[in-house]
């Protein structure tokens, strides 16, 4: 393994339930991910691919093993050590999340705000900026209401991006996607890797979108089945 890579995990384990109920989820997996690289995560469902990202992504809590993101162990770090990696860290999922309240300018906003990073002028540059990029230009003013299954997607996306994360951890990011708009998304997700070296990993059933890929790790029953460089 790559001592400086900026994800590594050894001997992870993970748990979900207790006594009789106790099933485990991942076993024992070993994985370095080069800075930079684009990673996808393959499995049918119930193999473990999501519990491993949000293990690797500090969602969840290291019970057994070690895992190193950014440089720091996540097992034994206290709430406020998680808070301040996952400022440096970008998540796009499935459901979009996006706040029905604000705008699609307001709720990638949100993405800038919450890091504290830049004046408001920069931020608004930025936001508008990054939705130009996912084809958003004449959406920025739209509710989540006003916006169709993908334009929601794609608001996340710019929302997960604006502020320039190291690492981008995504679950099903082009689910809600037609295939045009999922390879746009993904291809973004590769050229920012070779651009400005952001890692990304990602969880998919989508196949139309292998072929960018870095690297393809299978799982299946919680461990890792095969792993190849593409």
């Amino acid at each position: 393994m790559t001592e400086n890579a900026p994800i590594i995990s050894t001997g992870l384990n993970h748990s979900f339930g207790t006594g009789e109920a106790r099933k485990q989820a991942i076993w024992d997996v070993d994985v370095s991910i080069a800075r930079g690289s684009l990673t996808v995560l393959m499995g049918p469902s119930g193999s473990g691919k999501t519990t491993l990202l949000t293990l690797l992504g500090c969602l969840r809590e290291v019970q057994d093993g070690s895992v190193r993101l950014l440089g720091a162990e996540l097992r034994g770090s206290d709430e406020a050590q998680m808070v301040m990696l996952r400022r440096r860290l970008g998540f796009i999922f499935q459901a979009h999340n996006l706040h029905e309240s604000l705008t699609a300018s307001q709720n990638v906003l949100m993405g800038l705000q919450v890091h504290g990073a830049g004046n408001a002028r920069m931020q608004l540059e930025a936001t508008h900026h990054m939705l130009e990029i996912v084809g958003l230009s004449d959406r920025m003013n739209y509710l989540p209401g006003s916006l169709s299954g993908g334009q929601k997607q794609r608001v996340a996306v710019a929302r997960a991006l604006v502020s320039n994360p190291q690492i981008v951890f995504a679950d099903e990011p082009t689910a809600a996607l037609d295939k045009e708009s999922g390879l746009n998304v993904v291809a973004m997700l590769k050229a920012l890797g070779q651009t400005r070296q952001t890692t990304t990993v990602m969880v998919t059933h989508d196949n139309r979108i292998l072929e960018l890929a870095d690297r393809i790790i299978t799982m299946e029953d919680g461990r890792i089945v095969n792993d190849a460089e593409t």
